[in-house]
């Protein structure tokens, strides 16, 4: 029989979990970053043409988007530390495939491969939903959401060090190194999660998800070399809608979809996706922006002239400060809730591009900058996957922070495709080479600040939370704590056995019409019971304990926020021979 969620692991997570999946999450980030340093040097190093190279970086952001949200969704069905490491172990296949290659086409290869590692992020926030207690999830969660961040942060220098210093394929043996460690540490550490969701891998919709994503992404990050309005670019543009739009009606009439879109649809999980494609714009200006003009050199008048290390130094602070913002994070929110410590980011974001437009004459001041702008990044990264966890029922996290992370990476890689347009049509030609300037550092800036105002609007748009984000529990002491708190609107009632004495301890689990675990809880010792419901609309409740007969109960709720009264009595045992 398939475990429910209130069926726990039988281990107890020890302290070292958390860190070890943000250490996986910060892998990830090193992966992504890895060619950051050697970026201009790629078509010498692969003797191809610039449009070509481009490929070795879009290859890994095509198959991020792709596997990001798939491996969260064979996560929820067959375990996420399993899935977790299966998303690793691709990683460092694909790290080492790239490692013992300077062909074009096998190193597009290898990163496509090393892009799967995307998935480890919704992973692992699905695995700490499912292991922690309450009151470390939420600190939890905003380390490992920033993990994408502070990775991005330390690897920029280390990645440049190593470019100066060594052969570049070292950065793929690094990669790969950091893959492995961090895949036994997994193996070591981290329990599996017995929570699963009900129903099967819904393979056409993922291969329609594929489709329209990468159609979309497509036109994305090579529209400036096929040009905006090319018959290529816009075609593409037009089939991912047609696929998608396809893709939406099949899995509204999925039995079990890859993505519910009517989860989807709630304005916590809509408005907190919509918001997270604006933090993913903020996010990755300053990193295409700061590194640049860093290392520009002196004689263009606004160039700081830093070496390709330095540089990356004075830009790792920006991860950093994400990653000393999780604790932060987590007094904020229990205090005022994630939609407040969402806006506070924002807040913060804006303040730092505004400032960033004055702030661009010195080094130190770039160094200012990264810290403002990471507090605020890691306020709002952080807030991210609590807003999702508390909006969704427990045997959908994997997928539902899967699309989320989705929403981040569409947010880069608009980001990186409209920046990279800003700066090549303002760049000055000297010699050949094309040269940025104060002005697109400058119009990229205000990019960045209207894409966070546009996502402060979608912030103030999300309901008004509780105090605390509402996150399942993850071990029955905090299931019996959840239902002691909740405000009703849902069952309530009495489990009974056939003489009319209550029973304790009796599991008591919600079912949706369309077949799917909604919730579920055990009785107390009095035999009371409360189970809260999604929507509206009809359910059954199914209850069993030891030393009865099972029942099944139908039941309906108005949605409104009440709670209807069902008190279930259980048959007695039936003995079979």
């Amino acid at each position: 029989m398939r475990p429910t969620p209130t069926d726990q692991p039988a281990r107890t997570a020890s302290g070292a979990v958390v860190p070890v999946l943000a250490f996986a999450g910060i892998v990830v980030a090193v992966m992504q970053t890895l060619l950051v340093p050697v970026i201009k040097d790629l078509p010498q190093l692969l003797d191809t043409a610039p449009s070509n190279a481009t490929w070795v970086l879009t290859s890994t952001l095509l198959s991020g988007a792709v596997a990001t949200p798939i491996m969260g969704r064979l996560g929820d069905l067959y375990g996420k530390r399993r899935m977790l490491i299966a998303s690793l172990s691709v990683m460092v296949v694909g790290a080492l495939v790239s490692a013992l290659t300077s062909d074009l086409l096998l190193m597009i290869v290898g990163r496509t491969l090393q892009g799967f590692a995307m998935g480890a992020i919704p992973l692992g926030i699905g695995l700490m939903r499912d292991m922690l207690p309450r009151e470390k999830l939420g600190s939890a969660m905003a380390l490992m959401s920033s993990s994408i961040g502070v990775g991005g942060g330390l690897a920029l220098p280390l990645a440049a060090l190593i470019a100066q210093h060594a052969d570049w394929h070292a950065l793929f043996y690094g990669a790969a190194g950091l893959g492995a460690l961090s895949i036994a540490l997994t193996l070591l550490v981290v329990p599996e999660s017995k929570m699963r969701a009900e129903g099967t891998f819904d393979l056409l919709g993922a291969l329609g998800l594929s489709t329209g994503l990468v159609l979309f992404l497509l036109p994305i990050t090579k529209g400036s070399d096929w040009g905006w309005t090319s018959g290529t670019t816009l075609g593409l543009f037009a089939a991912s809608a047609v696929v998608l739009v396809l893709w939406g009606v099949y899995e509204l009439r999925a039995a079990a979809p890859l993505v519910d879109l009517r989860t989807t649809a709630r304005p916590a999980v809509l408005f907190t996706n919509l918001a997270s494609i604006m933090v993913g714009v903020s996010f990755y200006v300053v990193s295409l922006v700061l590194p640049q003009l860093l290392q520009l050199p002196k004689a263009t008048g606004y160039g700081l002239g830093q070496s390709m290390v330095v540089a990356g130094l004075l830009v790792a602070p920006l991860g950093l400060t994400m990653m000393f913002t999780a604790p932060v994070y987590a007094r904020l929110s229990a205090k005022y809730g994630p939609k407040t410590t969402l806006i506070l980011g924002m807040l913060i974001i804006a303040i730092g591009y505004g400032a960033g437009l004055g702030l661009m004459s010195a080094a130190w001041q770039s160094l200012v900058i990264a810290v403002v702008l990471g507090a605020g990044i890691g306020l709002a990264y952080s807030s991210l996957p609590a807003l999702i966890v508390g909006a969704v029922p427990a045997s959908e996290t994997g997928a539902a922070n899967g699309l989320n992370t989705l929403m981040r990476s569409i947010g880069t890689s608009v980001s990186s495709a409209v920046i990279g347009m800003v700066l090549a049509n303002t760049a000055n030609t000297v010699n050949g080479v094309e040269i940025p300037t104060m002005h697109g550092f400058r119009v990229s800036f205000l990019i960045a600040t209207g894409a966070v105002a546009i996502g402060l609007l979608m912030a103030l748009f999300l309901p008004k939370p509780d105090r605390a984000p509402q996150l399942h529990a993850s071990s029955e002491e905090d299931a019996n704590l959840e239902r002691a708190e909740a405000v009703l609107r849902g069952f309530r009632g009495r489990v009974l056995g056939a003489d009319g004495s209550p029973v304790a301890r009796a599991k008591v689990t919600l079912i949706d019409r369309r077949g799917r675990q909604a919730g579920a809880t055990l009785s107390e010792e009095d035999g009371s019971y409360a189970l809260a419901v999604p929507a509206e609309g009809a359910y059954v409740l199914a209850a069993r304990a030891s030393g009865h007969g099972p029942l099944a109960s139908s039941a309906s709720h108005a949605g409104d926020d009440r709670a209807v009264d069902l008190d279930l009595s259980l048959p007695g045992e039936t003995v079979t021979a």
